[in-house]
């Protein structure tokens, strides 16, 4: 029997290897209207639901939705419009909800990047006229 130690079988795997691809996954998740001063309980009426790929810790995994392109979609719900259908983008600002080319329509989700998606979270989505209102997260789920 030789002293020798092979090494070789306690190769570590980069981080960004098929180890951390299997800890991502693709949720949908639903967002309803927390409470405000027109609301003060919340609506279930105005709502979204999305569809994106998370790492363990509930977070958007960037590099998977950029190359995803037109997979990470959304759906709007109001109940005085039509529903909207988009995608979940990348902006200038952060992550935002787009329904057309341009950053006309984009919807910026405040603080995304660093905020995990969990049930009964709160993000903050910023209209395209500017009004912010707050969401609470619904559901999450595979």
């Amino acid at each position: 029997m030789s002293d020798a130690f092979d090494y070789a079988i306690f190769r570590i795997a980069p981080v960004n290897s098929l180890v951390q691809m299997r800890c991502m996954t693709w949720k949908t998740i639903r967002l309803e209207l927390a409470r405000t001063a027109e609301h003060p309980n919340g609506s279930e009426a105005y709502a979204y639901v999305f569809r994106v790929p998370l790492d363990d810790r509930g977070n958007i995994e960037p590099e998977t939705l950029k190359a995803a392109e037109k997979r990470p979609v959304v759906r709007r719900f109001w109940p005085s419009e039509a529903d909207q259908a988009g995608v979940v983008i990348a902006s200038p600002k952060g992550w935002a909800f787009s329904y057309k080319v341009g950053e006309d329509d984009d919807e910026v989700i405040f603080r995304l990047k660093d905020h995990p998606l969990a049930v009964g979270e709160y993000l903050t989505i910023t209209e395209p006229d500017g009004r912010e209102l707050p969401f609470r997260v619904i559901s999450c789920h595979e």
